[in-house]
């Protein structure tokens, strides 16, 4: 089996693990080692011909099922219409003391919804301010529970402009990473993406950012608040918050209270982040994947012929 041959199936099986088919451009962007563009496109329609992999309309697929397919393009129509929705949550929720920049994450990212489907959002928050920010956008969010929107505001993964670089490196956040998409605070989200350049040692194919973010709203009432705050009661205030939210999570952790997705409660409370699931999470899906890395491999080394 050439490189090229396993860049692609190691490519189409992360994905696999979500029962998301991809198109050729994407298989592409995707690649975790360079390759030339021919190459490639010969290798791939090879691959199709040998039944090494399947194609169904313009998408490719690990299994012989375009069932696949009908799920994602479903699921494409149903992203577009939660896109307008999470644009809208944007403009409000950047105008919160404190936030910097706002980003859709998850699914709707890769532009895939469905009726379960919440909005999650990345936030980056001013230095040193992340608790204070997060505590009042939560707050708020405590408010949407009364009108059953809450799954609209799921504000998952905060860091500030201090650390933006994020910790854990390998394919799994250099996935999560370039597949944001920015819709508020254009110039934090710049620097962003240049702190965590790291991600190209993954997907070196996914340099290229067409970032739709508008810039920073700072109203009125957005700055009066800051400037209230910017002072040694802020960073008290900042750090409280931040030891109080941190011994509420474990507290939930330690009595393994669930989430509606049947998932152990438990969060990353840092004075530069706060992110849900900790590498536990992520543990266990590269476990996955390396599983079903090394099935895959040697069952196509025994199948495919030359």
């Amino acid at each position: 089996m050439t490189e090229i041959n396993k860049n692609i199936l190691a490519t189409l099986a992360y994905f696999d693990m979500f029962n998301y088919p991809l198109t050729r451009v994407e298989i592409f962007l995707f690649l975790q080692h360079k390759c030339r563009q021919q190459d490639f496109d010969v290798t791939l329609q090879y691959m199709v011909a040998s039944q090494s992999i399947y194609k169904f309309d313009s998408f490719y697929t690990l299994k012989n099922d375009p069932e696949l397919v009908k799920r994602r393009t479903a699921g494409n129509r149903k992203a577009a219409e939660l896109m307008k929705t999470a644009r809208r949550v944007s403009d409000l929720l950047i105008r919160f003391p404190y936030v910097r920049g706002i980003a859709i994450s998850g699914s709707l990212s890769k532009n895939y919804a469905d009726d379960e489907s919440d909005i999650d959002l990345f936030i980056i928050t001013a230095k040193n301010r992340l608790w204070v920010a997060r505590t009042i956008m939560h707050a708020f969010k405590k408010l949407t529970f009364l009108v059953n929107r809450q799954h609209y505001f799921c504000m998952n993964y905060y860091v500030d402009e201090q650390q933006m670089q994020i910790r854990e490196k390998n394919i799994y956040t250099a996935t999560e990473v370039v597949t944001l998409i920015p819709l508020q605070g254009d110039g934090v989200f710049d620097q962003f993406f240049a702190a965590n350049a790291w991600t190209q040692d993954y997907l070196p194919n996914n340099y290229l950012r067409l970032s739709s973010a508008k810039p920073t709203k700072n109203g009125f009432l957005k700055q009066t608040v800051e400037w209230l705050f910017n002072n040694s009661l802020g960073d008290f205030l900042d750090k409280t918050l931040m030891k109080i939210t941190g011994t509420r999570w474990n507290k939930k952790t330690i009595e393994k209270r669930l989430n509606v997705h049947g998932v152990v409660l438990s969060m990353s409370a840092e004075k530069h982040c706060a992110k849900p699931h900790p590498v536990e999470f992520q543990e266990k899906l590269m476990n996955r994947y390396d599983e079903k890395m090394s099935c895959l491999f040697q069952n196509r080394e025994s199948s495919m012929v030359y």
